[in-house]
């Protein structure tokens, strides 16, 4: 799983970080048991503070998502109420219209914007 942050989506970088562990876990990219990079390392190779990773963690471990042990780092877990794929789609989709609304998009700017983010490969990936 590769997490990236974009500081200038104005989104909290701890929120990204969040938001894209729940939607691998939910993909199944991250199945439960899984162990998540140590708070210091995540955030040096984010260029973060570890702060702001460390809250990351502990939303998600609130949350029922992570679970974190001395000896075994941070792990997945299974919540026993995650939300399911068309959820996360749903709350992904609100979160994308708020922002275009707020950025002065209209409907088809919105839309047009979302198709060329869908046939361009994901950042790391592609030639």
């Amino acid at each position: 799983m590769k997490i990236v942050v974009d500081t200038e989506n104005g989104v909290a970088p701890w929120r990204q970080v969040h938001d894209q562990v729940i939607r691998a876990v939910a993909a199944g990219a991250l199945p439960e048991g899984t162990r998540l990079p140590p708070i210091r390392q995540l955030a040096r190779d984010l260029g973060l503070a570890p702060g702001t990773v460390a809250r990351a963690y502990r939303e998600l471990e609130a949350a029922g998502w992570v679970a974190t042990a001395r000896a075994r780092g941070t792990v997945v877990t299974v919540p026993p109420t995650r939300p399911d794929r068309a959820a996360l789609l749903h709350s992904a989709a609100a979160e994308y219209a708020a922002q275009a609304r707020d950025l002065g998009a209209d409907l088809g700017d919105a839309l047009a914007a979302v198709r060329a983010a869908w046939a361009s490969p994901p950042e790391g990936e592609g030639p």
